[in-house]
Formats: C-alpha cells, sequence, structure tokens
C-alpha cells in the first residue's frame, strides 16, 4: 500500500521542522557557552595604559622586566633590529640592546580595537628619545606600532608587537 500524498507532505514538513529546531537548539548550545567564556569587554583607556606599563618596563633598564610583559610565544619586529624574536630569550637580547640608548616612548597617535574581554590591538604611531650611550647625543625616532594584546592567566600579555620606523623620516 502506499501512502497517501498528504501523509508524505506531513512527513516532509514534520522532518524539516525537527531540523529547523535542532539547528536553532544547537546554535544556543554554542551561543550559550560563548556569551559565558567571554566576559565584559576591557574600556579602551585600560589597553592604553598597558603601553604606560611597557614604557614603564623600559625605564628600569632591565630587559627582563620588559620581555616579563610579552607571552612566551610572543612574535617581537623590532624597531632597529632585522631580526625577527620569537621566543623570551630573543626578545631579552633585543631589549638589552635597545635598552643601552635610554629610550623613553610616547604615542603620537593610536587607535584602539577592543575585541574581546581577553584581546585587543593597539595601532598607531609613537616617538623615542634615544640617548647615544658613548656621546650622550639624543636623537628621535618616529615609528609605526602594533600590539596585539590578550589577557593570559589574569594578565595582559603582548602576543605580537610589530614596531617600524617612519619610512618618510
Amino acid at each position: 500500500m502506499t501512502p497517501r500524498p498528504i501523509t508524505k507532505r506531513v512527513a516532509v514538513i514534520t522532518a524539516g521542522a525537527l531540523v529547523a529546531v535542532g539547528t536553532f537548539a544547537a546554535g544556543v548550545g554554542v551561543a550559550g557557552p560563548e556569551k559565558q567564556r567571554y566576559g565584559k569587554k576591557p574600556a579602551t583607556a585600560e589597553i592604553a595604559a598597558l603601553f604606560d606599563g611597557w614604557n614603564a618596563a623600559l625605564k628600569t633598564g632591565d630587559p627582563e622586566v620588559v620581555a616579563d610583559r610579552y607571552a612566551k610565544d610572543a612574535v617581537l619586529l623590532p624597531t632597529v633590529s632585522n631580526k625577527v624574536r620569537t621566543d623570551h630569550a630573543g626578545i631579552v637580547d633585543y631589549f638589552e640592546h635597545f635598552l643601552k640608548n635610554k629610550p623613553v616612548g610616547k604615542k603620537v597617535e593610536t587607535h584602539i580595537n577592543v575585541l574581546d574581554s581577553d584581546s585587543a590591538l593597539d595601532a598607531g604611531v609613537y616617538e623615542f628619545t634615544l640617548t647615544d650611550p658613548d656621546t650622550g647625543a639624543k636623537r628621535l625616532v618616529k615609528a609605526r606600532y602594533t600590539y596585539e594584546y590578550e589577557k593570559r592567566g589574569g594578565t595582559w600579555k603582548i602576543v605580537n608587537h610589530h614596531s617600524s620606523v617612519m619610512p618618510e623620516g
């Protein structure tokens, strides 16, 4: 015996409804934990202050203090070196040389994008006053920068830092 056409139509509509409800339920299941995983986004001022902490670390003259602001797997594309630094030792090495110039940084232009409660970008232009360790002569270096921050274990860490001298001087 073959089912009547109306029975087939009811079966198709019922199956379609079940798929739709299942898809909706799966979407709610995904969205629920996602919402719980991420808390409130930090204020732009909180992200901006991370540079101030990094700049204060420079003033200590201790490359370990500066390098501790970076995540263990951070990437540093430094201003005055052609070598990419991808681990703690490499970052310390860079700052051992850079800190000899007693750098003092100052943001000139900044654009902060808070991605979620645990990640943010800060990009713009900064200037460094550098002092020659032999002559005491000061020079100003203007550079573009990008910091990518992630909150790890409750602490903001730099995971990517790119800095390059402005091409037009």
